[in-house]
């Protein structure tokens, strides 16, 4: 088998139908098989995955295991010497994996590929790669001071308006898309189970650079990305703000992962009270409940914070779920 694609699915049935039809139009001369696995989807999706795919191979979870566990479980149900591991919410935009396939081939020094990411209006999407976070970066870290230096060495997207075809070193490869080789996959101990969800396609990143391999953007493979469909904006918002300081702390130290979580929190006050001002210079936004929502975001990332978190990176509310699955052939 050359390829195993594998598609952590929750409650994503709409777009996993897109996406599998995508990868069957898109892919030639490649042997490949689709492992999904389904995250016990409250609203029966197994069930209809079963009736409608049946070219995939369905692996259903009686609990949702979170991003890391479940693609590490499809990972253990998979032959291919290539891996993809692959958001349902994508689309195809050609043959983005053959020409991946073709790129890992030609860089054996390769960790992990990664393409061009576009929104679902085809801009596009500046986070398909990144930096490893530090303090300096994410305090910086705003659309203003992106759109006015894009080349950035914080940013880390220098590549994606380089205009060139060759294939870009980067840090970090977004989790909608990687590929890694099974053999490096394997080396570097898989997904680390510590993330719920958000920061284990950066810390895969970071391990495979620490065994010695590169990882890797080419531009000329493309798939859309329709980004955060399935999931409730404010708990992938609390899962984000936890996920970061763990990965810091996890592999720059406690201290660090301390000093981090202080400075955000700062930032995140003066982001609100900069926020709350602006009716008295004029709104910088399109409408009153824009700026609420953006009220919400910054407080619900400050609570985040300043909340201590389980040493795993997940919120103190959100329960272990229990690695109970069974396979369907």
């Amino acid at each position: 088998m050359d390829i195993s694609i594998i598609i952590v699915n929750w409650n994503s049935i709409d777009y996993l139908r897109k996406c599998v039809a995508s990868i069957c139009e898109q892919t030639q001369g490649l042997s490949f098989e689709i492992v999904v696995v389904d995250n016990a989807s409250p609203a029966g999706d197994a069930k209809l995955l079963e009736r409608e795919l049946p070219q995939i191979t369905l692996i259903k979870s009686a609990e949702n295991l979170g991003f890391a566990r479940a693609n590490n479980l499809g990972f253990r149900h998979s032959s291919g010497k290539y891996l993809l591991f692959l958001n349902p919410d994508t689309e195809l935009a050609g043959p983005a994996i053959n020409l991946m396939v073709q790129g890992a081939q030609a860089l054996p020094d390769a960790g992990i590929l990664g393409c061009r990411l576009l929104n679902s209006d085809l801009s596009l999407q500046t986070s398909c790669i990144q930096t490893f976070p530090t303090i300096l970066n994410q305090l910086l870290d705003s659309d203003w001071l992106r759109r006015r230096w894009p080349n950035s060495k914080l940013w880390g997207t220098g590549p994606l308006s380089s205009g060139s075809s060759n294939p870009a070193e980067v840090e970090v490869i977004s989790g909608a898309c990687m590929l890694v080789r099974r053999d490096v996959f394997e080396q570097v101990g898989l997904f680390t189970e510590d993330y719920f969800m958000y920061s284990e396609d950066l810390d895969l990143c970071y391990k495979t650079m620490r065994a010695g391999y590169k990882n890797y953007y080419l531009s000329a493979a493309t798939v859309i990305h329709h980004g955060g469909k399935s999931s409730n904006p404010y708990f992938a918002t609390q899962m984000k703000w936890n996920s970061i300081p763990h990965f810091c702390a996890k592999h720059r130290g406690k201290l660090y992962g301390l000093t981090f979580r202080f400075v955000m929190a700062f930032a995140a006050i003066a982001r609100l009270a900069a926020i709350s001002m602006t009716g008295l210079f004029g709104t910088t936004f399109p409408s009153q409940q824009a700026k609420a929502d953006t009220l919400t975001k910054w407080k619900l990332i400050l609570k985040t914070l300043v909340t201590p978190s389980t040493k795993t990176g997940r919120p103190s509310n959100v329960p272990r779920p229990v690695p109970d699955c069974a396979v369907q052939p």
